[in-house]
């Protein structure tokens, strides 16, 4: 059960960083195709979290919130990597790094779970699936300005 929580709460963690994350650039975006994709991402995001906090309320638990030192950090570094640089390509390469950094946490969470609930596991896939899909979506965008 610890495991489970663990890892449940890691991947919400993780989710509520990517919403957090375009929260910070969304109204910033002027290229109407790449804020209809990153919205789009912002959903997957939600609807996953939201279905991590109802398995967590059938545990007895609630999930634990970003911290906001965490949401200050990545607020900053979201206005300073755009101050000089508005271009749709820049905005999808911020999310393409943050993409990757989910990407490569997920995987190591579930190689370090020891737990044996297959809905956690089917859970950390889903939004390993998110990610790689958000990843391969937001390359299109590399080229635009």
């Amino acid at each position: 059960m610890k495991e489970d929580l663990k890892l449940l709460e890691n991947i919400y963690q993780n989710a509520q960083m990517g919403i957090v994350g375009i929260d910070n650039i969304l109204d910033d975006i002027t290229d109407k195709k790449l804020k209809k994709a990153i919205q789009e991402q912002r959903n997957d995001y939600h609807d996953i979290a939201l279905k991590i906090t109802k398995y967590l309320e059938q545990l007895h638990h609630q999930p634990e919130e970003i911290s906001s030192i965490a949401k200050i950090m990545t607020y900053i570094d979201a206005k300073v990597s755009t101050m000089t640089n508005k271009k749709a390509s820049n905005y999808a390469m911020m999310m393409i790094k943050g993409n990757n950094k989910g990407i490569t946490e997920i995987k190591e969470k579930i190689n370090d779970y020891e737990g044996s609930n297959k809905e956690v596991i089917k859970l950390a896939k889903e939004l390993l699936r998110i990610e790689n899909k958000n990843l391969n979506q937001l390359k299109k965008f590399l080229n635009r300005n």
